[in-house]
């Protein structure tokens, strides 16, 4: 892998999962005998150019601490935020911190995102070695759009063809990314991912096309879809 970049990995993991309606955050739901939290770090950990990993974790997460993982010397811990954004800033300050250079290369990955493969992971990094701004793993829309009213009727047909589904892993430089997350949250933006942070900056990332399996838990339908792949 010596031809790929190094790079430092970001879990926000401070999340509370509501909508799966489950008795703990659905990162802590057990599949296939480990944590959805579990299954995620481990896209990640055996890759002979990961730098490490810091997971943003609620201060008072009772559930971490029991994991095998929170023991292993390649995982810090930063405090979770309010909002997907506050937590990643708090990562990307806790590397710095620690010693991580502006131009490192970060990425970020959802928590509950656990089916990474490890080609999509290569690619990405393959594919934004030398880009200047950075990217993220996306998959082109696949069904019909439908934009909606006040009403709840249907107001317009979209464009498919120019639409994505924005994935993880987002990869950016440290410095530039740290950045963004802070002038978008002092101005009150609204930031649903790290891209849309380098985007309200002015930049535009770029879109690596990745694997649609590669889903984010968040309803107990996905859950269900994971364990039955995966048996």
């Amino acid at each position: 892998m010596s031809s790929l970049p190094a790079f430092w990995c970001v879990i926000p993991a401070a999340g509370v999962g509501s909508r799966m309606r489950a008795d703990r955050p659905k990162q802590y739901l057990r599949l296939a005998d480990k944590t959805i939290l579990e299954h995620t770090l481990n896209c990640f950990l055996d890759h002979p150019n990961l730098l490490g990993v810091m997971v943003s974790l609620s201060v008072d997460d009772p559930y971490w601490p029991s994991l095998p993982c929170s023991q292993d010397q390649r995982i810090r811990r930063a405090q979770g935020g309010v909002e997907r954004a506050d937590s990643v800033l708090n990562a990307l300050l806790a590397l710095e911190a620690e010693g991580a250079a502006a131009d490192d290369w970060v990425l970020v990955h959802d928590a509950a995102r656990p089916n990474l493969s490890a080609d999509d992971l290569n690619r990405l990094l393959h594919s934004l070695a030398e880009d200047p701004v950075g990217g993220l793993l996306a998959v082109p829309a696949r069904d019909t759009l439908k934009r909606a009213g006040a009403d709840g009727r249907v107001a317009e047909t979209v464009d498919r063809s120019v639409m994505w589904q924005a994935y993880t892993p987002q990869m950016f430089r440290l410095g530039a990314l740290r950045q963004a997350l802070q002038q978008a949250l002092a101005a009150g933006q609204p930031v649903t991912d790290e891209a849309s942070a380098m985007e309200l900056a002015g930049q535009a990332p770029r879109l690596i096309e990745g694997r649609a399996d590669n889903l984010k838990v968040t309803r107990p339908e996905d859950l269900q879809w994971l364990a039955r792949i995966w048996v």
